[in-house]
């Protein structure tokens, strides 16, 4: 818990430089959001959260408050910064790449091929990693 109250006095906008802050969300806290995203069903709802995580950290970084009238799209533009979500693609993107490059007996790839039988409960299906 201590760690927390450094980092958030960190920071703060009036504690550190801008570039500092924007380096240490891509060291810190870009990783621990996109800790074993290789491998999630991203969800509609998932992908709101995470961006509004992003955007509550880049919005103090840019020096703005929740009632400043900017958008998320002006942040990220005045910041020169990648949307999480573009990122979270692109490790997903490269997962699988890694997966196709190994033997087709180990079990990412014997997982990645695999296919349900049987019947299925109602509703909407679970997605499996090649749908996501």
């Amino acid at each position: 818990m201590k760690i927390t109250g450094i980092l958030n006095n960190v920071f703060r906008p009036q504690n550190t430089l801008k570039n500092t802050r924007i380096k240490l969300y891509n060291t810190l806290a870009l990783p621990v959001l996109l800790y074993g995203s290789e491998t999630w069903t991203t969800k509609a709802r998932d992908a709101r959260r995470i961006t509004a995580a992003q955007m509550k950290y880049m919005r103090r970084t840019a020096g703005y408050i929740w009632t400043d009238y900017k958008t998320n799209a002006q942040i990220v533009k005045e910041l020169k910064i990648t949307q999480i979500l573009d990122k979270l693609l692109e490790y997903k993107r490269n997962w699988i790449q890694h997966v196709n490059r190994m033997p087709g007996n180990r079990l990412p790839r014997v997982m990645k091929r695999y296919s349900l039988t049987g019947r299925r409960n109602y509703g909407r299906p679970l997605k499996r990693l090649l749908d996501t």
